[in-house]
């Protein structure tokens, strides 16, 4: 497959009819009017393609289609920004004596301040059928006005403020409009390109859908996005080979823009790649944006083709604004300012190189901001730029979405957006409950049975254990010795199914941060996500307890036949049901993957110390008593001691065998039983060798184990399994907060 070599290098460009001929890539004036005649949008797809039509993908074709002309009056959308300000607390540092320090003061730190200004007073604003560029050196401030943008930022940190046509934009609508793409390609490795955006589909777009129009909207993506020789090939990770990376960047763009988006932000989308598949990248975007969205992404450094394609820049230097105009401009600019471009120099390298050195030195940016600033005021008429940007009547925001859906953008909302569009009734999910569980579960489910060499190995660790205990502890007697060796066996065997669970930690670990892309602009509720999570897991929980159940208790020889092989397989589900929950939820609380193992194999540790194997439950200290009742280990190894000794006309200890637990085990047979005479006379009743001295309830009662029936302890491991879980429901409801503070 081409898409798995050379990826976007080795495409041409009849593969790729996007990018257009080079000669077309110079630098130039783009047109300030939505160019909606561009590209189709999805309701004149939607009107050409019926159910019937779920794979004729060659009727998407998405280009110049005058026929699908919409008849509905165009309001532009414009997203304006003013005085955007935002500072951090900083840790307190040493500060150097005025005479060893080095350079000049940072502008970031005001003095006799631990504050740290990322924004300071940034205005501009962004247009339907353009794209807005945010460009400077690292550390200034190019992600964080992206975050304030797209709402990542808390409104109580952040100062100014964002309006779409002049109306401050609520957090709610802003997300049902808009789409985030982050700089990281957060991807299942194993789903193919049109399976990822399909999945994508079903989340971001309504049931009232058929499966025939969402598949449609995936092709006419895919089309969209140049990726229809990739579309079958999977994602890829470091272990599967895959698409190449320009693929990827456009795979992530596509599954935030499944629902056609009015505004979309993309946080440094050429980043990692080579210049022709950043060029693709871009062009993608250029088509987007010409589709009737507004687009605005930072971007490190753009190469001269790129810089062909966007509309307006804004370039920052340590949080301030020293540049906001069309690209057209960077040459007059700075000619006024007195330093020109060269002819022969590359415009956007000359200008960030230029403010690199200003940077430098004792006043810094500070006279370029100023001129900058002279220079908007003389380039504004006196009509505001909305004015000139559209030439009708000032459209309201109501108006403008509604106009926009009817063109089919906002594809989530298109069916379900009240007319007033007030922030209280815009629907905040596209599906109900039930619809992304299932669809997070077959997911899930798909890219794990593409890897079965995860789960193989964890089957294998359960198998192998299993094999070592039944070997070990081989058709165990009823003899005292057999007894503490049977008492040894239930306490590795519980404690051992929590460890295997341990494994578990790096699957919510890998999609943590494609769950948070996900949930922060809606794509499915967090409770769907728990409860999907919980029943996948079920399959496998039961498999690994059948095996280990099957492997160990007739080799071992353990008591009640058919009954208590049952029950100790329900044991061993609840075991595991209870681990996998616990596991589970340290993931969802612990980021790093190896303090999250370390962490949970001694937490593990201290619930088998405190099991009431090594020591009886009357036998704790009282500030420990506690732990012993919060131990996961304690209710299963409880349980299944009850099953096996439940029986009352068993005998475990008789006559002689007394002796055998004591140092008088090595006396011989006839001394022993003159000594059960003695202690006969002693305690005035008859002890023969036949005697019944200890049975099953004698032994839970030594062992401590009567407080709970085995009932009791088999519903509270279960239901520590569903508190476990809802305490993962609320780590991921705490801790995957997508905004600044």
């Amino acid at each position: 497959m081409s898409s798995l070599g050379g990826g976007d290098d080795m495409s041409s460009a009849s593969d790729l009819p996007f990018l257009g001929t080079r000669n077309n890539m110079e630098l130039q004036e783009f047109s300030r009017k939505p160019r909606h005649n561009v590209s189709v949008t999805l309701a004149d797809l939607l009107k050409h393609v019926g159910d019937s039509a779920e794979e004729n993908h060659q009727a998407l074709e998405l280009g110049n289609h005058s026929n699908f002309a919409s008849t509905t009056p165009s309001f532009p959308f414009v997203l304006s920004f003013n005085n955007l300000s935002y500072s951090v607390k900083v840790k307190h540092k040493m500060a150097l004596p005025k005479c060893l320090r080095w350079g000049t003061k940072d502008d970031n730190f005001p003095s006799g301040n631990n504050m740290k200004v990322l924004l300071n007073d940034i205005s501009g604003e962004a247009r339907e059928g353009e794209i807005m560029a945010v460009l400077g050196a690292s550390g200034s401030g190019k992600s964080t006005l992206i975050d304030a943008l797209a709402d990542r930022i808390s409104r109580g940190s952040l100062k100014g403020n964002v309006t779409l046509n002049g109306e401050v934009l609520q957090s709610k609508l802003l997300k049902v409009i808009s789409a985030y793409v982050m700089q990281d390609d957060l991807l299942f490795p194993m789903l193919t390109v049109e399976e990822t955006l399909m999945f994508s589909a079903e989340f971001r777009l309504p049931t009232t859908l058929s499966k025939s129009k969402k598949r449609a909207r995936v092709q006419a993506l895919i089309d969209q996005l140049g990726l229809r020789n990739a579309a079958k090939t999977v994602i890829g990770d470091e272990g599967h080979r895959g698409v190449s990376g320009g693929e990827r960047r456009r795979v992530s763009i596509g599954i935030d823009i499944i629902h056609d988006p009015i505004v979309l932000f993309l946080d440094e989308p050429t980043s990692g790649l080579d210049s022709t598949s950043a060029y693709m990248v871009v062009k993608v975007l250029q088509r987007i944006a010409q589709s009737g969205s507004i687009v605005i992404l930072s971007i490190h450094q753009p190469s001269y083709r790129i810089l062909s394609l966007l509309d307006r820049l804004i370039i920052l230097s340590r949080g301030h604004t020293v540049f906001t105009s069309p690209p057209s401009s960077l040459q007059q600019f700075f000619a006024e300012f007195g330093n020109p471009i060269p002819e022969n120099e590359n415009r956007i390298e000359f200008a960030l190189d230029f403010i690199r050195e200003l940077e430098g030195t004792p006043n810094g940016t500070k006279n370029l901001m100023e001129f900058n600033k002279t220079w908007q005021g003389k380039r504004n008429s006196a009509t505001s730029s909305s004015s000139r940007f559209y030439n009708g009547p000032k459209p309201s925001l109501k108006d403008a979405i509604s106009a926009s859906v009817s063109r089919g953008k906002l594809v989530s909302g298109a069916t379900s957006v009240d007319p007033n569009l007030s922030s209280s009734n815009v629907p905040k999910f596209a599906n109900p409950f039930w619809v992304d569980m299932v669809v997070i579960a077959k997911r899930s489910m798909l890219n794990s049975m593409r890897m079965p060499e995860l789960f193989g190995m964890r089957f294998g660790a359960v198998v192998v254990t299993g094999i070592i205990l039944a070997t070990t502890f081989w058709k165990l007697d009823n003899s005292p010795k057999g007894v503490q060796e049977r008492l040894g066996f239930f306490a590795f065997a519980m404690s051992t199914t929590f460890y295997t669970c341990a494994e578990a930690i790096p699957v919510f670990l890998q999609e943590r941060y494609i769950f948070m892309r996900e949930t922060a602009y809606n794509a499915y509720r967090r409770s769907s996500y728990v409860v999907s999570h919980a029943i996948i897991s079920l399959p496998s929980i039961l498999v690994l307890s059948v095996a280990f159940a099957v492997t160990t208790y007739w080799s071992v020889g353990l008591a009640g036949g058919t009954s208590g092989f049952l029950y100790f397989l329900l044991f061993l589900i609840a075991s595991f049901w209870a681990g996998s929950s616990f596991v589970t939820f340290l993931s969802g609380v612990i980021y790093n993957i190896m303090m999250a193992y370390t962490v949970v194999v001694a937490i593990l540790a201290y619930f088998f110390l405190f099991s009431g194997f090594f020591i009886s439950r009357d036998r704790f200290p009282p500030y420990w008593l506690w732990f012993h009742y919060m131990s996961l280990v304690k209710y299963p190894y409880q349980g299944v001691l009850q099953n096996e000794f439940s029986d009352p006309y068993k005998c475990f200890v008789k006559g002689v065998q007394i002796f055998d637990v004591s140092p008088l085990r090595a006396v011989p047979e006839p001394l022993k039983i003159k000594l059960l005479h003695n202690m006969s006379k002693t305690l005035g009743m008859n002890i023969t060798s036949s005697t019944c001295l200890t049975t099953g309830k004698d032994i839970l009662k030594q062992s401590g184990v009567t407080d709970l029936n085995k009932w009791t302890c088999f519903w509270i491991t279960i239901g520590l399994g569903f508190f476990f879980r809802i305490l993962f429901y609320f780590a991921l409801l705490i801790g995957s907060k997508n905004k600044r503070r």
